[in-house]
């Protein structure tokens, strides 16, 4: 499209997406930058609108990150109800629009509660992280019938790079959970490997007698093979087991 031929809307609609992809690579904060992406979106809607951030914790719905109080209290009335559009994007993966809540009929009482807040129309896009449906990003107009389908693609947009923000802060997550547990292994195997050592110069043994020693300890003790470990360690030396060094390979 030529410069010449850019609607004011899609002249917003590049700005606010070079401002996002900026965020995505200096907001160091998750939360930060959900707030963000919240606020860019319900700023390219025409006319500007709210947006709410929805994801499952523990099973249980909590808005995350919203543009204003408007979003977040909608969000809640569906909360309280169990019922509504947002919830079901999140509970079906499917895209949820409503074009009026003065003449909407599903989700018993919630519409009445949105036109309550002022709202006529919104849209509820699902969020995934590595492919599971986790939440919704939902959009709130004032206006009735105000998703379109250019409102939809924009709201698509922001549901993508939302998705993508929630499944590298999960994979971060997860890389943290793992070294921590590879550093507890490394741990217990120093220990495990400093007793064997030092049972093997007591009882003159090679390391399978040394272990089957440590084992049956264990086992008549009913403590950990590690616990054990560390006590024939510290009993020898007078001192708890050096910790090991364990170097994070990224």
């Amino acid at each position: 499209m030529d410069r010449s031929e850019q609607t004011p809307s899609s002249i917003d609609l590049a700005a606010a997406m070079s401002e996002l992809g900026s965020l995505m690579l200096a907001t160091p904060s998750v939360s930060d930058l959900l707030d963000d992406i919240a606020r860019l979106a319900a700023g390219v809607l025409t006319p500007p609108g709210s947006c709410g951030i929805t994801l499952r914790q523990d099973d249980m719905p909590l808005t995350v990150a919203s543009s204003d109080s408007l979003a977040s209290q909608l969000d809640e009335v569906q909360y309280g109800q169990d019922t509504g559009p947002c919830l079901e994007t999140m509970r079906t993966g499917q895209v949820i629009t409503v074009t009026d809540t003065a003449t909407e009929h599903r989700w018993e009482s919630y519409p009445a509660y949105a036109l309550g807040y002022g709202v006529r129309s919104s849209l509820s896009l699902p969020l995934t992280v590595d492919g599971t449906t986790q939440g919704a990003l939902n959009l709130y107009a004032t206006i009735p019938d105000a998703f379109g389908p250019q409102q939809q693609a924009r709201g698509n947009i922001f549901a993508a790079h939302t998705s993508t923000a929630l499944t590298l802060a999960h994979r971060q997550a997860q890389h943290t959970r793992l070294s921590d547990q590879l550093r507890e292994a490394l741990a217990t195997r120093s220990v495990i490997d400093q007793a064997l050592g030092i049972l093997m110069s007591q009882q003159a043994c090679d390391p399978y007698t040394a272990f089957t020693i440590l084992r049956t300890s264990s086992q008549n003790s009913n403590r950990k093979l590690r616990d054990i470990a560390a006590a024939i360690v510290e009993a020898t030396s007078g001192s708890p087991p050096a910790p090991s060094t364990f170097n994070d390979p990224n």
